[in-house]
């Protein structure tokens, strides 16, 4: 199954963001088989992020959940809150 991952960074978190982005990266780089497409999201470019999307292929939620609680980020304390949405590829 196909799934969106809304993530929302706690706010004023750049620092922590900053520390633990290149493991974060080689993590999501370790899970690219379930996380194929990740990335920061912000309101401009060159801005700090307000959080982050992942487009994730999974048998269920419960598998990406369970997936996430092992990203430096989380670990870190930088996601304020999360959201695992069903997503159905229209192209």
């Amino acid at each position: 199954m196909l799934f969106a991952v809304l993530f929302t960074d706690r706010p004023d978190q750049g620092d922590v963001r900053a520390a633990h982005l290149q493991a974060h990266i080689a993590w999501l780089e370790q899970h690219k088989e379930i996380i194929p497409i990740g990335g920061s999201l912000r309101r401009e470019m060159g801005q700090t992020p307000k959080g982050g999307l992942w487009v994730a292929e999974a048998d269920s939620k419960e598998q990406i959940e369970e997936l996430l609680k092992s990203d430096p980020f989380f670990i870190a304390g930088l996601r304020q809150s999360h959201e695992i949405l069903h997503w159905c590829k229209a192209n």
